[in-house]
């Protein structure tokens, strides 16, 4: 594991996080009660957050079966790992290709405690942390270099994090260096908030993330598909998180957008 234990001086507990305040609404107890505070706030106004948390959860399954089992991917970056909540990515890259290796890269403290959760993978496989800031792609590369081959497709997994990177901190600049060092045959999974369904409770939850001092970016459809120029999508396209190849009929659109694309 790349980095040190940290110790509790390091958890900054008199701010929420949003990893934290994603474990909360995904039922976890790796969270304080800044926290919660923030999490039952956003809860009273978008009664739905939980379950959009628990929507791009899935999303993230589907995804990384997907990838493994009919794109036969080998080799996984997933940034903004968060607070681990099984079954991990690389749980589920590993059940259908044993000898898949993954590397997970946050900045939280948090998540570095919980990490050796992170690396209980297979022997035949090779799972990783790394400790840096998604805003970093140089740093995350270079350890991920130690461990992925970047000349062999990898797939580079953005799960619920560029709407904490609003485009003047360059979002999209960090989608490019990452994107534009993958090889052929890659592929970018992402999803991302949206207002395009719900605006009038998207935009009044990112004013309590932003009184809470966190960052919230909602993107258009259009928005999101600036980050798959270049790249071919995969059906069904940029949609809700809940429609992108649903193992049953979603009852509603989830205020998230998730797309999968192959770098040709």
């Amino acid at each position: 594991m790349t980095g040190t234990e940290p110790d509790s001086q390091h958890i900054d507990t008199t701010r929420p996080h949003p990893a934290r305040v994603y474990d909360w609404f995904l039922g976890g107890k790796d969270n304080y009660p800044v926290d919660e505070e923030l999490a039952r706030r956003i809860t009273a106004i978008d009664g739905g957050a939980p379950k959009a948390a628990r929507a791009n959860r899935a999303f993230m399954r589907r995804t990384t079966r997907a990838l493994a089992a009919e794109a036969g991917i080998r080799q996984f970056l997933d940034i903004g790992t968060g607070i681990p909540t099984e079954p991990n990515l690389h749980q589920i890259a590993q059940s259908v290709t044993p000898d898949a290796r993954v590397v997970y890269v946050d900045n939280d403290p948090i998540v570095l405690a919980h990490a050796h959760a992170l690396l209980r993978g297979t022997p035949d496989g090779v799972t990783e942390y790394v400790q840096a800031d998604a805003r970093d792609p140089h740093t995350i590369l270079e350890q991920a270099g130690r461990v992925l081959d970047f000349d062999r497709p990898v797939a580079l997994s953005l799960i619920a994090l560029l709407h904490f990177v609003a485009d003047e901190d360059g979002a999209h600049d960090l989608v490019a260096a990452l994107v534009d060092v993958l090889a052929p045959g890659s592929f970018l999974a992402l999803s991302t908030m949206t207002a395009d369904f719900d605006p009038e409770n998207v935009h009044t939850g990112i004013a309590a993330y932003a009184a809470g001092g966190v960052t919230l970016v909602a993107r258009s459809h259009a928005e999101v598909g600036v980050f798959f120029e270049g790249l071919e999508l995969l059906e069904p396209g940029i949609v809700s998180v809940a429609e992108w190849r649903p193992e049953e009929e979603p009852r509603e659109r989830i205020s998230l957008y998730g797309g999968v694309a192959r770098k040709p």
